[in-house]
């Protein structure tokens, strides 16, 4: 088996070295992403999620990618004003649906309700998890204008917060839904 898989695996590389081998998909593609409401034009390798998209080409780090592979949450950001893990969503497939990051959450300098409690209910420490539980939050509180706590924890169910501020976003997710309501 092990000698099988040396000769294929010198047939590849003969072959690259030779320009007798095309990797297909890494030709790149036009997309057109409406990004925090602005038609983004760009040409992108099939292959690239939306997080490498935004963070790359886009230069929107807020976007933050730790695991990889959608299990801790921390890439989340709105498409169609719904939280979705953006590490696990190819740019090609987002088609004309509006992505909202956290750079686009607040309203110019007027921080988003859900930002400003986070800040003053200290709902964050290392913040790599942070952009993610917000825009879940926010999420949250734009279609229930007065959640439960048990709301709050199933909508922050999906991420990891290595840090531990889970009962600090629950009160701050709490305090912007009643800021919100005023």
């Amino acid at each position: 088996m092990v000698d099988a898989a040396s000769a294929i695996l010198g047939q590849v590389a003969a072959a690259e070295s030779s320009g007798g081998l095309a990797v297909a998909g890494s030709d790149t593609v036009p997309v057109n992403l409406k990004v925090n409401g602005v038609i983004r034009s760009l040409q992108v390798e099939p292959r690239m999620t939306l997080a490498q998209v935004l963070r790359g080409p886009l230069g929107l780090t807020g976007t933050k990618v730790a695991c990889n592979r959608g299990a801790c949450s921390a890439c989340t950001l709105w498409l169609d004003r719904l939280p979705v893990c953006s590490c696990m969503i190819l740019a090609v497939d987002v088609g004309d649906r509006l992505v909202t990051t956290i750079e686009g959450l607040a309203d110019g300098d007027k921080l988003h309700p859900v930002q400003a409690a986070f800040i003053e209910h200290d709902a964050m420490q290392c913040g790599f998890c942070t952009p993610g539980l917000v825009m879940s939050c926010a999420a949250l509180i734009e279609r229930s204008s007065d959640p439960s706590s048990d709301e709050v924890t199933a909508a922050i169910s999906g991420h990891l917060c290595r840090c531990g501020t889970y009962q600090n976003v629950v009160a701050a997710t709490l305090a912007a839904a009643k800021v919100r309501n005023r």
